[in-house]
Parts: C-alpha cells; sequence; structure tokens
C-alpha cells in the first residue's frame, strides 16, 4: 500500500528543505558518507536511493523508509541534518535555524518528533537566516517610535490599576506589531485568559503581562507555566512584569530545572525603547540563557554586558 496523498506532499515539501543538506553524486576523493546514497547506505537501505535526478531520488529515499522502514526514518532525518552541519558548514553555507524549525515541523505532520531536533541548546546553537531581525536602527525609522515611548511613559502616571492593565497589554501589542513578530491581542479559553500570543523566527510564545506595584511570586509564574506546558508542546511564554518578580520567585525557577518561559521586567522594556537591544534579540538571548542555565530571567543590563 503506497503511502497517503497527504504524506507524499508532505514528503515533496521535505525534500525541497534538505536537498542542499547533501550531495547526491559525492566528489571521488570526498567522504563518500556525506551524501544521500552514503546516508541510505549507513543505515542499510541503498535500495532506497534511486538513480537520476537528485530531488526524485531524495523523494524517493523519504518515501520508501516512511512507507516500508518507518523505524528508520527518524535516523535517516538525523543522519542527513548531521551530515548536512558538516557539508554545508565546510562550504560557508551553514545549516540554520529556520531550516530546522521548517523540518520539524514537517516532521510533525507525518506523525513523527525528533527530540533532538527540536532541543533548545541545539536549535539556539544554530545561526539564523534573519539577519533581517529588527533592530533598534530600524525602530528608530519607523515615524511610530515616539509615540510607543509616549505610550510607555504614559502608563506610570495611571491611577486606575485595570485601565492601565489593558493599556500596558496595548502597548506590547505596538511594540511586538512594531518588530513584525505577529502579535495576537489578548484571548478566552475555556477556564482561562490569556494576555496575547506572538511569533519570532517560527516559535509560538504565550504573553502573561503585568503592571502593579508588588513583584510577581512563585506561584504565579508556577500557574503561567502550568499554562503555556498545558498547549503544544513547542509553545514558549514570556512573563512581562513592570515591577519585575520576587526574590522567591527568582529562586524558585533556577533550579537547573527545564523551563518553558522567560521574563521581562520594566527595566528591559526601558533598555529596549532606549536602544540597548532589539526586542527580538532580547528574547533570543533570554531564551538561550535559559536553555543553557534553566534560569527563566536575567535582566538585559547583565546581557548587552556578557
Amino acid at each position: 500500500m503506497s503511502i497517503s496523498l497527504k504524506d507524499s506532499q508532505i514528503i515533496s515539501e521535505m525534500t525541497e528543505i534538505l536537498n542542499s543538506f547533501l550531495p547526491g553524486k559525492p566528489h571521488p576523493y570526498a567522504d563518500q558518507s556525506i551524501s544521500f546514497p552514503g546516508v541510505a547506505q549507513k543505515l542499510g537501505i541503498p535500495q532506497f536511493w534511486g538513480i537520476g535526478s537528485k530531488k526524485p531520488a531524495i523523494t524517493q529515499l523519504l518515501e520508501n523508509t516512511l512507507q516500508y522502514q518507518r523505524d528508520k526514518f527518524c535516523e535517516l532525518i538525523i543522519e542527513i541534518v548531521r551530515g548536512g552541519i558538516k557539508y554545508r558548514g565546510k562550504k560557508g553555507e551553514p545549516v540554520n535555524r529556520e531550516e530546522i524549525q521548517t523540518l520539524n515541523n514537517l516532521i510533525l505532520r507525518v506523525e513523527f518528533k525528533i527530540p533532538e531536533l527540536w532541543d533548545n541548546s541545539f536549535l539556539d546553537s544554530l545561526p539564523s537566516k534573519s539577519n533581517e531581525r529588527p533592530d533598534i536602527e530600524k525602530m528608530k525609522e519607523i515615524k511610530d517610535t515616539s509615540e510607543i515611548k509616549k505610550d510607555y511613559f504614559q502608563l506610570d502616571r495611571m491611577d486606575d490599576e485595570q485601565k492601565r492593565g489593558f493599556s500596558f497589554e496595548k502597548f506590547l501589542n505596538k511594540l511586538f506589531d512594531l518588530f513584525q513578530l505577529k502579535p495576537r491581542s489578548s484571548f478566552r479559553l475555556k477556564g482561562e485568559q490569556i494576555d496575547g500570543s506572538f511569533e519570532i523566527n517560527s516559535e509560538f510564545y504565550l504573553l502573561e503581562a503585568k503592571w502593579q506595584k508588588k513583584q510577581i511570586i512563585s506561584s504565579e509564574l508556577r500557574a503561567f507555566k502550568g499554562c503555556v506546558e498545558s498547549k503544544s508542546t513547542w509553545t514558549r511564554g514570556l512573563f512581562v512584569s513592570h515591577s519585575g518578580f520576587s526574590n522567591d520567585s527568582l529562586e524558585a525557577f533556577s533550579k537547573g530545572s527545564s523551563t518553558n518561559i522567560i521574563g521581562m521586567d520594566g527595566q528591559d522594556l526601558y533598555f529596549i525603547l532606549e536602544g540597548e537591544l532589539s526586542l527580538i534579540e532580547a528574547i533570543h538571548q533570554k531564551s538561550r540563557h535559559a536553555a543553557e542555565t534553566g534560569e527563566f530571567f536575567i535582566p538585559i543590563f547583565k546581557l548587552t554586558r556578557k
């Protein structure tokens, strides 16, 4: 029985991504294992590699493995990625984060998930093709930059806490939109209120935002972490607290255990608006720090002085 039309389409999309990872016909003096037929040979499935044009041969290799040797499909992808990192690295065209993230999402659609390719420390080690990460210079070119700063400083003058809370969410929505992070305003799911969400480098973040006098305590962070964990496995969370986080919350979330949330405080927002670090770079570096240490929060001023 052949694979479904849906799976066939997904395999075609995978082929487009993986095509540049390895050569189809390596140079006679090159390492033959660093090639598509070499990987097939290593895994004991050389018969799945076809003769002819490269892309159809890759498609055939993937389809045949998925259909006849499903237990080797994930191993096949890992070996292609491993070889691709070496091969593309030598060519000065390293495999980038976005390629792996797109590949991960395609693999999910054929009902597999490869933990090694989702590992945050691995993803953070890859370069990002988005040199277009909007930086503060781009922010200065946008006419409403001064307006968003005004919005931020006016929040501190508001006495009505509820009104200030809604205004804070609107400010963050504007800020994320400024950096083209496709923000979504607050929405309600059964039994819970979510302040918003946004997308960065094909990763999705849920947002919790608080502007209040008291600092956030550990129970509030645990509740947000639980909310994020109850969604898809690739969802992350950003908790923005203008007043920061209490010592007990910082200690509770710095025990070296894994975390899927990061924190940002009012001082961080000020540094972003003043050009110390772009919003996207701040989130990227905070996520990397969390992946390496398990600590959900590090101030931007420390990141800029590392």
